[in-house]
């Protein structure tokens, strides 16, 4: 399998669902669920530690790919933050009868307020659609990482996976 990661600086969508962490379908239309980006064997275990369900697991060694277990996954959002290397958000499919909802990490200044409305993109950082913050999350426990969550069109659900920076 090519590895888009290396080449373009994204894991393409079949990498991504050839592991063991990315929900399938059935998996998001019963409600939020975390989404994780992470198709690199590297000594990484926040998402686990973060989760207070177990359900991601690491294991042993540190270096396994996280496995998350749908039913356990509420969505809570507590792995978003975790992740160094904010590679996790959780998407909600069953926000609405028309619009979904994405929860994913944002590190960058200005930060937008709750109620702006703001362009998002796909994981090359290409322009999707148009959404509307509806909470701005920046607790302590955070680590500096605010934790931005925006209402769009479910037509754009599986391409959006974060915003245009301001």
């Amino acid at each position: 399998m090519h590895n888009n990661l290396k080449t373009v600086g994204s894991p393409s969508i079949e990498e991504l669902e050839s592991t063991v962490a990315f929900p399938k379908e059935v998996d998001y239309k019963n409600g939020p669920v975390a989404f994780i980006e992470c198709i690199e064997e590297i000594p990484c275990n926040p998402c686990e530690r973060a989760c207070r369900r177990n359900a991601i697991t690491i294991g042993n060694p540190i270096t396994n790919l996280p496995k998350i277990d749908m039913k356990k996954c509420t969505g809570c959002g507590l792995c978003v933050a975790a992740c160094p290397g904010l590679a996790i958000y959780i998407k909600d499919y069953t926000y609405s009868e028309t619009t979904a909802t994405i929860s994913f990490p944002f590190e960058y200044l200005p930060l937008p307020d709750v109620g702006d409305s703001i362009i998002l993109v796909n994981r090359l950082g290409e322009k999707v659609c148009q959404g509307k913050i509806i909470k701005i999350s920046n607790l302590k426990v955070n680590d500096s990482t605010t934790v931005i969550t925006a209402e769009y069109s479910k037509e754009y659900f599986e391409q959006v996976i974060s915003m245009e920076r301001l």
